[in-house]
């Protein structure tokens, strides 16, 4: 038996984005993520394509982004680029299923995670291109995934990411519904890292120089949402594992732009330790996964959260280059000498380049932006629900009527939405708002809302009608440890606007080429940065500039506050963990705060002076 989900995700066909979201996905599009395949020879001349370089996670990875990116923006040039490599993995996939590039002799010594990818890529390319060919390659795969862990038991990074391939099984079952797809998914548990009993008996509170598989940041987003996926088969409360989980990361690991510390491992609440680009995406996806299961809006809230913060601050501007590495309080961005400040990463994770210190994220954080589209809207058991919050249009049919639901919005750098509802003929469902919880007040149609809750409209929708969502934020200070504090409004945290320097450095490493757009870069920073709040008194300022949202020079909002001059300290390209006193250096004066999301140079974490 499996057990229902809340919601259910719309299609890239039934969904399109739109306003600042669609351009933020034309921009990824003509940046790293649409010409991996041109440039990057473990894409280029992947043994999944037959040739000699990487057969292992990178090109599934790529492909998890790529495909919903291309079917999302229509793009017939990016939908037949996708279709060369699945007709290729599916033409090479053996006579008994197996359908990883590597010799016969060779499969006991293959970690079996990209085993688990690569059937999840298959269940994303049918749902965009409905190809009848995925779910018999995916049945194939599976069954010979069951015969092969009986005498090949999980290990390493299969091992830690066990329950990812729950999701194309799950997927496979509600079409086929035979047993060993089930018995399947208990004997990964069984082979798998118990999550559940390592957090219940949890002792990695403090953080270490060292590198294991259980502190591992991206093996830590991706397992949250472990809890949900196996409650559709032993049923319980889908949540209780990641709340559970995310209130001792956050207390012990925790970041202000949503997620977590880990570079590669836990790094404790330091602002000058790094969190991982890949851990970032991979949360994002258990956020989405976890709202469709539980339905719980919390999910939503985190997403949301997570995606405009912590997502665009680790990614350049124009996509073409990201770290593998953000700090709350990156000042700087050099290579670093001696040994890094990262645990168990190298002195170049936080440049943005193509694949600083590890190409994993190079290929993975395609991901984030085009998953992220495809969970503004979804299905529930009475109608339509609006989950996360961006310009964005969903066509459907309800109960034999053709329905459209549109949201107009410039949020989050905006408090109003609008929802323009259409049908083809008088049609009763329910359609819901998530409202966040982060909102200090909310009011739909002019009467109140309750925050942090779905409001639900059900009637009778005919022809064209319209529903007008404001929401009311307030500035904030969050405390931090040392007695530091960051400043959030509603779903944007905000940091010290720095001017910056970027210095190119174009080279070639282990037959790989970096060159502009696509080569490495350092950035220095060339206005002040070492300030503590001096006010709680904010002005909020707002412009028209949507061109590139999530850029230091187009960013739609700030906040203007008076800040002082501290001696903070920098050292080794860092500034200090805690300033070197806090004692102001001049009199306070008005300093810009932009989203963290806009920056690639910030300041975050600061004492406040009053």
């Amino acid at each position: 038996m499996l057990h229902k989900t809340a919601f259910s995700p719309f299609t890239a066909g039934e969904l399109k984005p739109e306003g600042w979201l669609l351009n933020q996905l034309r921009i990824q599009a003509e940046g790293l993520s649409g010409n991996l395949d041109k440039i990057w020879p473990d894409i280029k001349d992947s043994a999944w394509i037959g040739g000699n370089r990487d057969g292992w996670e990178r090109v599934p990875y790529w492909l998890d982004g790529f495909i919903p990116l291309a079917y999302l923006l229509k793009d017939e040039d990016m939908i037949s680029r996708a279709k060369k490599y699945i007709d290729a993995i599916i033409e090479n996939q053996k006579p008994d299923g197996w359908i990883c590039p590597c010799q016969d002799n060779e499969r006991g010594r293959y970690d079996v995670w990209a085993y688990f990818l690569i059937c999840k890529v298959l269940v994303v390319y049918y749902e965009c291109s409905k190809d009848e060919r995925i779910e018999e390659a995916l049945y194939k795969a599976l069954k010979q995934l069951q015969a092969h862990i009986k005498g090949n038991t999980l290990f390493n990074w299969g091992a830690a990411r066990w329950f990812e391939c729950l999701i194309p099984i799950f997927w496979l079952y509600e079409r086929k519904q035979e047993e060993w797809l089930i018995n399947l998914a208990h004997a990964l548990k069984v082979q798998g890292i118990d999550w559940e009993h390592l957090f219940a008996n949890w002792s990695d509170q403090l953080p270490r120089r060292e590198w294991s598989y259980t502190t591992h940041v991206v093996n830590i987003a991706m397992c949250l949402k472990s809890g949900a996926l196996m409650s559709r088969i032993t049923g319980g409360d889908p949540d209780t594992f990641a709340r559970n989980t995310l209130k001792l990361l956050e207390k012990y690991h925790g970041m202000p732009n949503g997620h977590f510390t880990g570079d590669e491992c836990l790094s404790g609440t330091s602002p000058i330790q790094g969190t991982e680009l890949c851990g970032v995406v991979e949360a994002m996806y258990s956020y989405e996964q976890l709202l469709q299961i539980s339905g719980s809006p919390e999910w939503g809230d985190r997403l949301e959260y997570l995606t405009f913060n912590a997502l665009p601050a680790t990614i350049s501007p124009d996509m073409w280059t990201h770290q593998y590495d953000q700090q709350t309080n990156q000042v700087e961005c050099s290579l670093l000498p001696g040994e890094p400040v990262f645990r168990s990463n190298g002195p170049d994770a936080h440049l943005f380049g193509l694949e600083p210190n590890f190409g994993c994220c190079t290929a993975n954080f395609n991901q984030g932006w085009p998953k992220f589209a495809l969970s503004t809207f979804m299905k529930s058991e009475n109608g339509i629900v609006s989950t996360v919050l961006a310009p964005s249009s969903v066509q459907t049919r309800i109960n034999g009527v053709n329905c459209k639901i549109q949201l107009d919005t410039l949020y989050p750098f905006r408090d109003t939405l609008t929802y323009t509802i259409t049908t083809d003929a008088p049609v009763d469902f329910e359609f819901a708002i998530r409202i966040p919880a982060f909102a200090k007040a909310a009011y739909v149609d002019g009467s109140k809302a309750k925050i942090g809750e779905y409001h639900k409209i059900s009637r009778t929708f005919e022809g064209r009608s319209t529903i007008d969502v404001k929401l009311e934020f307030e500035p904030e200070f969050i405390r931090r440890p040392n007695d530091m504090y960051c400043l959030r409004r509603g779903p944007l945290l905000y940091s010290v606007r720095i001017q910056e320097e970027w210095v190119k450095k174009e080279y070639a490493k282990d037959g790989v080429e970096r060159k502009f757009p696509y080569c490495d870069y350092e950035i220095y920073a060339k206005s002040k940065w070492n300030y503590a709040f001096a006010s709680d008194k904010f002005e909020l300022v707002e412009n028209d500039n949507f061109g590139r949202p999530f850029s230091p020079e187009g960013t739609p909002v700030s906040i203007m506050t008076d800040m002082v001059e501290i001696d903070w300290g920098f050292e080794n390209g860092l500034c200090f963990e805690t300033p070197k006193s806090r004692t102001p250096l001049g009199k306070p004066e008005k300093v810009k705060l932009i989203p963290y999301g806009c920056t690639n140079l910030r300041m975050t974490e600061m004492p406040y002076i009053k």
